[in-house]
């Protein structure tokens, strides 16, 4: 039988159950307003959306690798363009592109033109300090961890704050070398 191909985030995306885009929407913007409630400090808020975010990563990334097919990226390089041209696109139904690569290829920007969670939202002069999308950087962040990859995510650009597009800086700390939970001698 010959191997499977790897599905394009297109083909995926249309075939993935999918959730009201509106409701989506409203239902993340009510998770930010009621944190920014709680926690009263839009550090704090941006803190707690970027470790939601992490939480789905670590769990969402088995999902992204059992329907898309995509083999074992050779490098930092290849992961990111995979979460940019098929995660983003099956999970957001958005494509992003990969830019800014530093000399030794260890950072790069993964560049958002639309983005679905800021639909109605505009930020009050109260929230400038507020990553609204936060969250993306901690599912990227923990997505990545999960296949041996630490990484630092920021956000470099955002439409909210009156830029032309988002824009995160992804960082790759280190490579954790992958341990096997047990030794095939014994």
């Amino acid at each position: 039988m010959a191997p499977v191909a790897p599905r394009s985030g297109d083909a995926i995306f249309a075939n993935v159950e999918r959730v009201n885009a509106e409701l989506f929407t409203l239902t993340y913007g009510a998770i930010v307003r009621q944190l920014l409630t709680d926690l009263e400090e839009v550090d704090e808020v941006n803190k707690q959306l970027d470790q939601m975010g992490y939480n789905i990563g670590i769990r969402l990334i088995d999902e992204f690798l059992a329907k898309s097919n995509v083999s074992r990226c050779v490098d930092f390089r290849e992961t990111t363009d995979v979460i940019a041209k098929v995660g983003f696109k099956m999970f957001l139904g958005v494509t992003a592109s990969v830019a800014n690569w530093d000399a030794d290829g260890t950072c790069c920007s993964i560049i958002l033109e639309d983005n679905p969670l800021v639909d109605f939202v505009e930020l009050p002069d109260n929230c400038q300090g507020l990553y609204y999308c936060n969250i993306l950087s901690g599912v990227i962040r923990g997505a990545l961890e999960m296949v041996s990859m630490k990484t630092e995510v920021t956000w470099i650009r955002d439409v909210l704050r009156g830029d032309d597009a988002f824009e995160l800086q992804v960082k790759l700390l280190k490579q954790v070398p992958e341990e096997y939970p047990y030794k095939d001698d014994e």
